[in-house]
């Protein structure tokens, strides 16, 4: 009988060995799509709205960030979101205009161009219920596109953001500028 659970408990230690080992592949393959995205992007948000985003990586290349300038019902709305390693999973902290900061954790799609992140907790959140980013998700269509869905959540109603987004050229920069109604800016 001892034999029998030392044999059990070492089959669940590798089993546990194996599933943590796969998780890591799949949270580096994570982070690697989001380091491609290094550089300037131009869009639209569902609604019509410009918006431009930019990534770069810092802190010795252990932490991506990301730059959100848009403009919404005339305010502008600039927000930084950082990602970076921690252990076997990938974060990301979200500096919200709302001035709460939640901290989401990522899964990867089984195709490998769809990264996930859902929230896992936040700072300067008043209560649950509190307005906050709730979900993101990052979409590769190839090497000069992608989309970003932004979820919300405020009392139980969810807003959902979309921008489609192409990195930044002299022409992309121009239709940006057409699409907000405003002359190209150089």
């Amino acid at each position: 009988m001892k034999t029998l659970r030392s044999a059990i408990c070492f089959a669940m230690l590798m089993r546990l060995t194996t599933l943590s080992a796969g998780a890591e592949p799949n949270t580096q393959k994570s982070f690697d799509l989001l380091k491609t995205f290094s550089g300037s992007w131009v869009g639209k948000t569902a609604q019509g709205q410009a918006v431009q985003v930019s990534y770069r990586m810092t802190a010795a290349g252990s932490a991506l960030m990301s730059e959100i300038l848009a403009t919404e019902m005339g305010a502008q709305h600039d927000m930084i979101s950082m990602f970076h390693l921690d252990g076997n999973r990938l974060l990301l902290t979200h500096y919200c205009a709302v001035g709460n900061q939640p901290r989401m954790v990522a899964s990867l799609s089984s195709d490998g161009k769809i990264v996930t992140f859902d929230f896992l907790d936040a700072t300067n959140l008043a209560n649950p219920a509190a307005g906050h980013m709730n979900r993101v998700t990052f979409s590769a269509v190839d090497a000069n596109h992608h989309t970003e869905e932004w979820r919300f959540v405020q009392e139980g109603k969810e807003i959902v953001q979309i921008f489609d987004l192409h990195r930044k050229s002299e022409s992309t920069e121009s239709r940006l500028w057409e699409w907000a109604g405003t002359p190209a800016q150089k």
